[in-house]
């Protein structure tokens, strides 16, 4: 198993980074190879500038200004987000970070001839796992239409593997949670964590 995961937040001691470490815990148990890519860390520039959209279709030179991400997103079989959600959805950077890393012929294939519509790139990734963390209330943000897990669960999700395993924990209400609730949710993410990781139901011949 080869398990990338994708951190977003700035704060270095922050309860998503307790998160992170708790995703990593559960990675490292079951005998994965891990990479992690902390996004405020390594001070990832977000912007698609106006070169890289000239040229976003361009490949496989599309890929130059962001070859180790690329190198990472194709390495992986297990796909991991850690971060917070603002405004109900992505914060900017890791919205940034799918805008230049997940390019045409490496996440998706763009219509042609004989196809009308994009096609899934990143069949290769048989897990996906979203996690993150809410200021608003669970109905709220299903009110709202819950953008980043749509984005990434339903988004990403559909250019991975067709019978992909996933799974999502977010915790809501986060200013006003207590330190038990912060306990009980690293708790859920760690069984959402040991489910994702099961072993995969071979396919029929």
């Amino acid at each position: 198993m080869k398990a990338l995961l994708v951190h977003c937040h700035p704060a270095p001691d922050s309860f998503t980074a307790a998160v992170r470490d708790t995703v990593v815990g559960r990675l490292t148990a079951a005998g994965a190879e891990v990479r992690v890519i902390d996004l405020y860390a390594e001070g990832f520039d977000p912007v698609l500038s106006q070169a890289e959209w000239r040229g976003y279709l361009d490949a496989p030179a599309n890929r130059a200004p962001v070859s180790d991400h690329v190198e990472a997103l194709e390495w992986c079989d297990t796909l991991v987000f850690t971060y917070p959600t603002w405004w109900y959805g992505l914060p900017a950077m890791l919205k940034g970070w799918l805008d230049r890393v997940l390019l045409p012929d490496v996440a998706f294939l763009m219509p042609d001839a004989q196809n009308k519509t994009i096609r899934p790139g990143l069949t290769h990734i048989t897990r996906l796992g979203v996690f993150t963390t809410c200021g608003a209330s669970r109905w709220l943000t299903a009110i709202i239409g819950s953008p980043g897990r749509r984005t990434l669960i339903r988004g990403i999700g559909f250019l991975c593997a067709p019978h992909r395993r996933s799974a999502f924990a977010a915790l809501y209400t986060m200013d006003s949670a207590t330190p038990r609730g912060r306990k009980r949710h690293l708790k859920r993410v760690d069984r959402q964590m040991k489910r994702l990781l099961a072993p995969l139901k071979k396919e029929k011949l």
